[in-house]
């Protein structure tokens, strides 16, 4: 019951924001005004506005209480088409920055693999690119790319930002997909450090290949995380 009560308070709160009842960087009710109204104990009340603020809705100022926060620009993102994140979000104008994580190799996965058209034997190397707009941290490109394909990929992935850069350099200038797969989930403590977002501000994730044509080759198998509050989506055939 006590946990309703605290639900009940943050979707009242959340109905509001949405119709626009506060204004941005307008004080919310305190926490007394609040208990009052809906005669619970200020405890209640302080845990469904800790919610709203890791939600990312609400900021506090010590002494001050808390407000609601601004609009923040959202990125205008499609989802679909032939070109890289990079490419959509420099042609947009997007002051975008990218940043390597990481290139290891990894453990044998049947999906991933199968993707890639490989077996078991063979080498899959993780290049990880953490991307920012306007020096925050948006999102987490992850692309699995087979040894066979791409030999020098071990000494070469430590240093790419652009794999489609990369694979132009390879000599692969046309691309497509097949389906994409989309999903939701909260992130884990390391995405929460990485992505800088709190628990519960929800990630889309992405899943993909890249294949060249007109050869018909499979260069890649893509994991895409996205800080869901910092995108609009667009599914079209740009």
């Amino acid at each position: 019951m006590n946990q309703d009560v605290e639900q009940m308070i943050v979707d009242d709160l959340l109905e509001s924001i949405m119709q626009d009842k506060f204004r941005p960087n307008e004080r919310l009710p305190s926490e007394n005004e609040l208990a009052n109204d809906y005669k619970v104990p200020r405890i209640k009340v302080r845990n469904a506005l800790l919610k709203l603020e890791e939600m990312g809705y609400i900021y506090s100022q010590q002494g001050k209480g808390r407000f609601l926060k601004g609009s923040q620009q959202q990125v205008e993102l499609h989802l679909t088409g032939s070109k890289s994140f990079t490419e959509k979000m420099l042609s947009a104008g997007y002051p975008l920055e990218t940043k390597n994580v990481s290139c290891e190799k990894v453990a044998y996965h049947p999906r991933i693999y199968s993707a890639l058209q490989v077996t078991e034997g063979e080498e899959v190397f993780k290049i990880s690119r953490l991307r920012f707009i306007g020096g925050k941290p948006v999102a987490l490109h992850s692309s699995y790319v087979a040894k066979s394909t791409f030999p020098n990929i071990k000494e070469d992935g430590v240093q790419l930002r652009s794999m489609f850069a990369y694979y132009r350099q390879k000599g692969y200038t046309e691309f497509t997909s097949t389906d994409s797969h989309l999903s939701i989930s909260f992130p884990t403590s390391e995405e929460r450090s990485v992505l800088e977002c709190t628990a519960l501000v929800p990630l889309l994730i992405v899943e993909s290949n890249c294949i060249a044509s007109p050869q018909n080759k499979v260069l890649e198998y893509t994991k895409i995380i996205y800080r869901s509050d910092s995108f609009r989506y667009a599914i079209t055939s740009k």
